[in-house]
């Protein structure tokens, strides 16, 4: 399985807010983008749908920025996936209306596969953002690289 772009940039948005929870100030997208390099007006267009989604609220003009709408501990991570992927088709017979696979009556490899993606999406819904966002021993991570350092990417699940 593989995540597209787009839902592996609104994880790291997510876990960058819930990296800030405490903080009183709400994040910006100008400050997600810096952090991990990514351009400010695709951000834009994630974090729209994460707020149409019920993710994030979101404040326009000065001062305004991005909060998580409910503790970090309470969002899991699969259903972000969920939300944020189109497409979890894995072959083309899990599409019942443009398959053509001659081999879809008595092929076992549907089922293989099937099994595989719940497997996998299973292994993400025991996961919330919490669990994504290291602490530290005087609180949450921010996620921010120092000045000057490389972006951090903060998404490893393979234990």
């Amino acid at each position: 399985m593989r995540l597209t772009q787009w839902t592996d940039y609104a994880l790291r948005v997510l876990m960058y807010c819930a990296g800030q929870q405490g903080r009183e100030q709400p994040v910006t997208i100008s400050e997600v983008a810096q952090s991990h390099d990514i351009s400010r007006s695709h951000l834009t267009k994630i974090v729209q749908e994460l707020a149409a989604q019920g993710l994030l609220e979101t404040t326009r003009g000065r001062g305004g920025g991005m909060r998580l709408m409910r503790p970090a501990k309470e969002i899991s991570v699969g259903a972000v996936v969920r939300v944020m992927e189109s497409d979890f088709e894995m072959v083309e017979c899990f599409n019942l209306e443009n398959n053509t696979c001659r081999l879809s009556s008595h092929c076992v490899l549907k089922g293989v596969l099937g099994s595989a993606t719940q497997a996998y999406l299973a292994v993400l819904d025991r996961l919330t953002l919490a669990d994504l966002v290291p602490q530290l021993p005087e609180g949450p991570a921010l996620l921010a690289p120092a000045s000057g350092a490389a972006p951090v990417h903060m998404l490893r699940l393979v234990q």
